[in-house]
């Protein structure tokens, strides 16, 4: 299974819509957000697609209860507080804004970590997880826009830079 991998959207509309595009293209089913998208507004090119959305909240998600409702109106679109666990194609994928947040030992239970916050695009192994930064989707502090798409089934990841 594809899975598209972004974070630290902070409001830049057109670059989610052009990497949900780009996704599309390249097979993804869904997206997994580790937060930061600021405003509910921000979703729209997710139910404009119909893209199926997992996210956890980051530390600029000031209104949470209305990020929430406004995600609710989308189909298969849920936020959770961070970290947050899920099973997705038979594989434990961890899912969390700031890495620090969550213990070596989480980490090491899962098959994939994914995390943003730092905004710098990473990849690397802690044993046998996959622990994946899709850097910054806005691309305000770094001045490219990255994502990512990981194979669930082959373990790869693919970078994507606009």
């Amino acid at each position: 299974m594809k899975i598209g991998v972004m974070a630290d959207t902070h409001d830049r509309v057109p670059a989610i819509a052009d990497l949900l595009e780009r996704f599309a293209r390249k097979g993804v089913s869904m997206v997994m957000h580790a937060g930061d998208y600021c405003s509910p507004f921000s979703l729209a090119p997710f139910h404009q697609r119909g893209t199926a959305l997992l996210g956890v909240f980051g530390r600029n998600d000031g209104d949470r209860e209305t990020l929430s409702a406004y995600a609710a109106r989308g189909m298969g679109t849920e936020i959770y507080e961070s970290p947050h666990s899920f099973d997705v194609g038979g594989k434990r994928v961890l899912l969390v804004h700031e890495i620090a947040e969550v213990s070596p030992r989480s980490i090491e239970s899962h098959d994939f970590v994914i995390h943003g916050s730092s905004h710098l695009q990473s990849e690397k192994k802690i044993g046998t997880t996959v622990v994946i930064n899709p850097g910054e989707a806005c691309g305000w502090i770094h001045g490219k826009c990255t994502a990512a798409i990981l194979d669930t089934d082959t373990g790869e990841v693919e970078n994507i830079t606009l």
